[in-house]
């Protein structure tokens, strides 16, 4: 562990290794029926968090509301015309009402190339959860904004690995979208694409859903000193309503609250500004209002660490950031794997693209794809207690380097550059997230 470090700090991280604060706040969390953003479930767990602050030692803490688009989902239907076969399925966030009858084309991965080849024009599209090998990320919103471009009337979005259940995920951000939308299991999609009789394949997609104005909040709090400048540690604490949202992302928040519960006695350098935000799931809302208000010298966004067993330091280009995560892991002995890439779909991204530079704590699984996630298999058994401690101490020891450093600030034209030469700017241009000031 990080050596000549004050006894109290010692003594807090000691803690950390049976503390059971973070169990405690995903086993509130999984408690609730739905903490889709703009839900009752949603506010419930509000207060769920902002008590866990108080405990934890963070001050001031209160609720900062925000409008958002509640999406409300009612019944699902799709049916093998030829067959006669329905399938269990579920309606995608944003998914507007409507009821279709078409042919049904297989559009592989749903890259913009396949799903352009197969002609999707007044049809139903297929597409896998997942992305072809060596090629690059390709997010669902941008599989189905290619979709519609192309003129689909509907779209079917089908997990990739087996027994994980029918997959959900937002179509639009925080607005509702053009096609009835569908996720099904790898087995019904398997079904759906058998090139035996998908030539001849004709369904029927129907889907009841409301979207309508709502309200959402964020959780607000500080740490440390009051400086003229801050650092943001956030979570986002919404989750989809078809399963507990144990890993996506309780975890993340209770990896919050326990590295506080750390930090509360540290010598900070900086004030650190905590928030878990809302409506993340349904398009980066809470984070986008919170980068309205705030400007901070680093952000540090925990979306994904404490579900597996390895942390993950995603830094967004900055070479600060990727210095503190080196400089952390050499020194307490824990491996951090960094990856440097950008990407716009988490909660650092309203201040990344502003210049923000950025932590983004993820972790690794091993295999592809996003697993129980998303699914009704996101549930309280699959996380790890020892996992949530390791994570938070890590996390704790990762702000406090980040506090005591200026990183700089990102270079906007070179991270415009960067998704440039990656190839990103089609795809969020489909899903409507390329900014309108970098055009």
């Amino acid at each position: 562990m990080t050596p000549n470090l004050p006894d109290r700090v010692a003594a807090a991280l000691g803690r950390a290794w049976v503390d059971d604060e973070a169990w405690a706040v995903v086993t509130e969390l999984s408690r609730l029926d739905s903490r889709l953003g703009g839900s009752a479930g949603e506010r419930a767990a509000a207060s769920v968090v902002a008590r866990a602050f108080e405990r934890s030692g963070v001050h001031d803490v209160s609720l900062d509301s925000f409008p958002t688009q509640t999406w409300t989902r009612g019944e699902s239907r799709l049916e093998r015309l030829d067959s006669g076969r329905a399938f269990d399925c579920l309606a995608l966030p944003y998914s507007p009402t409507g009821d279709v009858e078409a042919d049904l084309v297989d559009v592989g991965h749903g890259t913009p190339r396949e799903i352009r080849a197969a002609g999707v024009s007044d049809r139903v599209a297929v597409a896998s959860t997942t992305t072809p090998e060596g090629g690059r990320f390709i997010h669902r919103m941008e599989k189905y904004g290619c979709a519609v471009d192309e003129g689909a009337v509907g779209f079917v979005f089908a997990n990739h690995v087996p027994g994980q259940l029918p997959p959900t995920g937002s179509l639009r951000f925080d607005r509702e979208a053009e096609i009835p939308a569908v996720g099904v299991s790898q087995e019904t999609g398997a079904w759906l694409t058998d090139p035996v009789d998908a030539a001849s394949a004709r369904v029927r997609l129907a889907v009841e859903a409301t979207t309508e104005a709502g309200e959402s909040q964020n959780v607000v709090g500080t740490l440390g000193p009051a400086s003229e400048d801050e650092l943001l540690l956030l979570a986002h604490y919404d989750a989809h309503d078809v399963g507990e949202g144990a890993l996506d992302n309780a975890c993340g928040v209770a990896v919050v609250v326990a590295a506080c519960r750390i930090l509360a006695e540290m010598d900070l350098s900086r004030r650190v500004r905590v928030a878990a935000v809302g409506c993340e799931e349904t398009g980066l809302v809470g984070s986008e209002h919170l980068a309205s208000t705030l400007d901070p010298a680093a952000v540090v966004n925990v979306d994904g660490a404490g579900r597996f067993r390895d942390l993950v330091a995603m830094t967004h280009t900055s070479d600060a950031t990727r210095a503190v995560a080196e400089a952390v892991s050499d020194r307490s002995g824990h491996p951090i794997r960094v990856k440097p890439r950008p990407h716009p779909f988490s909660d650092q991204w309203p201040f990344v693209r502003r210049g923000v530079p950025a932590l983004q704590l993820h972790s690794d699984s091993g295999e592809r794809g996003r697993g129980w996630g998303h699914t009704a298999a996101d549930t309280r058994d699959k996380v790890d207690p020892r996992v949530l401690r390791d994570h938070a101490m890590l996390t704790a020891l990762l702000v406090h380097e980040l506090a005591g450093r200026d990183p700089p600030r990102l270079d906007v034209d070179t991270l415009q550059r960067r998704f440039r030469t990656a190839d990103f700017e089609p795809g969020m241009r489909a899903a409507g997230l390329w900014p309108d000031e970098w055009d």
